[in-house]
């Protein structure tokens, strides 16, 4: 298959790394660069969310090719005017085009529109899910907080962590044990610590240990964690 990518940046990248790799034949240009299109099956808009209906809008009609986006939060609307659209979102984290290249293959996507992207998915290993455009705003939203606000997190742990005079380094293996624990026993019986046993002593102890700036984070997430294990009581009382 012939597919241009527009959009050069990490998304593009990777997907131009992915595609070429299982035989597709890619070209990968600029937003600028819309003069050389070449002669695609798929034409892959891979640039910010905010740009996708300007670059979109800049692509010549045709229904010789598939224009597609692969932005999560989007439906097919931004390419409005278009023959023949589709959308693919991969549920991966894209860091550079090798790592995001190897996750592509074989990844979870989010697709719409003309079967030719399902091909594509399929091309890739790849298992296609298909979202009305409000369930695509409520999974992106989930992909946001599984990804971004985990490493968000991780932020705040690191701050706690330098202010004990130690460093994230320390507490990733934790991390990961309990987010092993979640895979394995579900997010209920994998809550430990003292929100998960109502031990108001021991959050105050470090709630005036911690640095202020990160009070307001601690607390949000032990209230959240408050409501895990409320839940996981009244569950063992059905």
């Amino acid at each position: 298959m012939n597919i241009t990518i527009i959009g050069t940046g990490k998304a593009g990248s990777s997907f131009a790394v992915a595609l070429a790799d299982v035989g597709h034949h890619v070209r990968l240009i600029h937003h600028d660069q819309l003069d050389v299109l070449g002669e695609p099956d798929l034409v892959l808009v891979a640039v910010p969310d905010d740009a996708i209906t300007v670059v979109a809008e800049q692509i010549p009609r045709s229904d010789q090719y598939v224009v597609a986006h692969v932005a999560g939060s989007r439906g097919l609307g931004e390419l409005a005017g278009h023959v023949r659209v589709g959308a693919m979102h991969p549920l991966v984290a894209l860091p550079s085009s090798e790592v995001g290249a190897a996750r592509l293959r074989g990844a979870l996507y989010s697709v719409a529109g003309d079967d030719l992207v399902d091909d594509v998915v399929t091309s890739l290993r790849g298992r296609a899910i298909h979202l009305s455009d409000e369930q695509r705003v409520r999974y992106h939203a989930t992909a946001s907080v599984a990804a971004n606000h985990l490493v968000a997190l991780m932020g705040h742990v690191q701050q706690l962590a330098e202010s004990a005079g130690l460093s994230l380094d320390d507490f990733l293996s934790l991390a990961q044990q309990a987010l092993d624990d979640v895979a394995s026993f579900g997010v209920h019986q994998a809550l430990t610590g003292p929100a998960s046993r109502a031990d108001m002593a021991t959050i105050d102890a470090h709630l005036a240990a911690i640095p202020e700036s990160e009070r307001s984070t601690y607390v949000a997430l032990a209230n959240v964690a408050f409501e895990l294990a409320e839940k996981r009581r009244s569950a063992s009382h059905a």
